[in-house]
């Protein structure tokens, strides 16, 4: 692959806005399991490559199974997820593939479960992985 813009060198700014979203994501009340959940499973649908290597990495780090890292692409077939996992996980599927929206079901689940500002840290979460993702595969960066 031809080498691709770096966009921290050419849109410094930019990028530092990107990093503050991520800085606020890290003082929320969501727990590192569950955005680490977030951050891989919008990389796998998305199909980034170096988001899923990352943050497989520091899932293990958190204390996240092999086990549940391994089944993460099928969770509504395995029972090792919560009932707030799952439903952050679907909030995550719906969000990250936004042609088909956010059904009132997955999003009235998800409000059931976490109050307002936990919601909306979930919401901005999965906003900043998806970010995150398009900017990796845009511009070239490879697991290593």
């Amino acid at each position: 692959m031809k080498p691709r813009i770096v966009i921290p060198t050419v849109a410094p700014a930019a990028y530092e806005a990107l990093m503050n979203l991520e800085k606020y994501n890290a003082t929320t009340s969501v727990t590192p399991i569950q955005k680490e959940l977030i951050k891989i499973r919008a990389s796998q649908i998305n199909g980034c490559a170096f988001c899923i290597n990352m943050h497989t990495a520091d899932a293990r780090k958190y204390g996240e199974t092999e086990k549940r890292i391994y089944l993460l692409s099928a969770w509504r077939e395995a029972d090792v997820f919560t009932e707030e996992e799952q439903a952050i996980l679907a909030l995550t599927e719906q969000i990250t593939m936004i042609s088909n929206h956010v059904s009132d079901e997955v999003y009235q689940n998800a409000a059931r479960l976490f109050d307002d500002k936990y919601l909306a840290e979930i919401i901005l979460l999965i906003i900043t992985i998806n970010s995150w993702n398009r900017l990796a595969i845009a511009t070239g960066m490879r697991a290593i």
